[in-house]
Parts: C-alpha cells; structure tokens; sequence
C-alpha cells in the first residue's frame, strides 16, 4: 500500500520552555496555511510545566526523553513524523507568522535548496541578524564591528534581509530542509550535543550540493536564549566551535583556531564576561569540560 507523504513535519525540541511552547504551536495552524502537516515534540527531560502544558494538547505528538542533547532530540522527532516532503526545524521560543510555510516551500522546489531561511525578527520587531558565513581564521573573534566579511561571520548589514540569496548558513531556530536532504546527510550531527549542529549541517549540505537559502517572503519571530546561558552552555558553545573547525580543517590550523579562541576568551573574561573564565578554564584543561560533550580526551578538542 503507497503511502502519501504529508507536506511538512514540524519538529521541536523543548527543555523547560513553559514560557514559550504554547506561543509557537498555537502559530502553526496559520502558518501552515492549508499544507498537510504533523508536529513532533521532543521534550528533553524539561524539569517546569512544559510536559503538562504538552500533555494538555492535542495538536501535537509528544515523545518524552532524557536530555541527549538538542541534535539528537531533532533526530528523534524526525523519525517519529510521518513521511513528509520537507521538515520544518522549529526552537520552542520561535512563533511563526501566517502563510510562512507555504513561502519557505515555494523558495524550496523552485531554487533546488535543502534549506531554506526565513527573515526573522526579535520581540520588539527589530531584524534578527540570523544569517553567516563560514567559519575561518579570521573571523574566530566575531569582528562584527568592523562591518567587513573577512573578518565578520554575522552578517550585519540589512540590505542582505531584503533579497533573496544564498548563504553559507543560518541560525538554526526556524528552518525548512528537503526531507531527502536530511535523510541523504544522516540528519543532524549528534556529538555537538548543543550548539554548531545547524552549521554543520549547512556546510556538511553545501559540500553535497545542496544550497542554503534565504527568503525575505517568509517571516516568523524568536525570543532568544529561550533555555538560558550559562557558564556551562557558553563553554559547550566555543567547544563546539574549535571542534566543528577541526572537523572542517585539519589539526593544525585548528591549533590556531583554538589559540586565538583562549586568547578571546582571556580578552572577554578581563572585560567582565564572567562566563568567559570557566571557558579559558575549559579551553586549557579537558577535564573540566562538559561531560556531555565527550570532548576532555585531548587539549585541542575533537
């Protein structure tokens, strides 16, 4: 018996987002616009209401788990959706705005992409810068002040919001990805655990010939740093930065990578970044990295 795939597979990843899950799902029925669709929720041991807010819908699919981190939740709910024909990647704390699915799977089939961007904006309305560019050496120091691309891996500038075009990556709260695109890569790299899966998943599309598009057509809002930072995400978030650099690279010019990183570090953390310090800490000795990141076997990160 052929079975007919649905249009789009929503999949959201939550760990106690009470203050925000309702938001979203209440937002996807008029986004959706008409398309067939399912939503899986993966919820990452969430210790507030967020599974009793859950539990009460009916709206969605929820799978309980422990918290194997964010990439493997997305894996998860990917496998538990129905067929589909694309899959739309959703943060907790995003809301979407109406008929944006429908504009994000337009762009999809007509460039070829595997992933599609919207344009996304903060609570207050103002642009989200959400879109960058590679990693490289000389953009480990986030220059972003000094407005130019070799050294600035966000793209600031707001004239690249307002026309469609290809980017190297995109922050990955509101994506839409062509299911064969996910299933050919493997889905999303799980030993990040938190933090750099998006861009790998990018760069790794890029290398097999799928695009990374934007699209100003499609418009949705995300609050941002909706499960909080902490010492410890901001040191897995670095971490995983020197590790998705070594991956890409080589050992030695990760060496380099990784140098500049502690001495940014050491920089932010003398400015008054308090997260920094257990960073550098971090950086410098394995044994106090996050264990969840299976990363304290060697100094340069793997």
């Amino acid at each position: 018996m052929t079975v007919t795939p649905i249009d789009v597979a929503a999949v959201v990843v939550t760990f106690n987002s009470d203050d925000h899950i309702i938001e979203l799902l209440d937002s996807i029925p008029a986004a959706m616009a008409g398309l067939t669709y399912s939503v899986v929720v993966v919820d990452n041991g969430s210790s507030d209401g967020t599974l009793e807010l859950l539990d009460a819908r009916t709206d969605c699919a929820v799978i309980r788990s422990t918290n194997e981190g964010y990439a493997a939740g997305m894996n998860r709910a990917v496998r538990m959706s129905p067929q589909c024909d694309s899959i739309l990647i959703l943060n907790p704390d995003a809301t979407l705005d109406a008929s944006a699915v429908p504009a994000l799977r337009e762009v999809l089939r007509r460039t070829g992409a595997g992933i599609v961007a919207p344009r996304v904006r903060e609570v207050d309305g103002r642009l989200s810068p959400t879109l960058r560019r590679s990693p490289t050496l000389a953009r480990v120091g986030g220059l972003s002040f000094t407005g130019w691309p070799m050294f600035t891996e966000r793209i600031e500038d707001p004239s690249a919001y307002e026309v469609e075009h290809e980017v190297d990556w995109a922050v990955g709260a509101i994506l839409l990805i062509d299911a064969v695109c996910f299933e050919r890569l493997g889905g999303m790299d799980e030993s990040y655990f938190l933090y750099s899966e998006e861009t790998d998943f990018s760069l790794r599309a890029k290398d097999a010939g799928w695009a990374t598009v934007y699209t100003p057509t499609a418009g949705a809002m995300h609050v941002g740093g909706g499960s909080g930072e902490s010492a410890m995400t901001h040191t897995m978030k670095i971490l995983n930065r020197v590790r998705l650099y070594r991956r890409r690279t080589g050992t030695l010019r990760a060496w380099v990578y990784f140098g500049l990183t502690v001495l940014i570090e050491i920089r932010r953390a003398m400015l008054g970044h308090s997260k920094s310090w257990p960073t550098v800490w971090s950086l410098l000795r394995p044994s106090l990295r996050p264990t969840l990141l299976r990363a304290n076997d060697s100094v340069l990160p793997r």
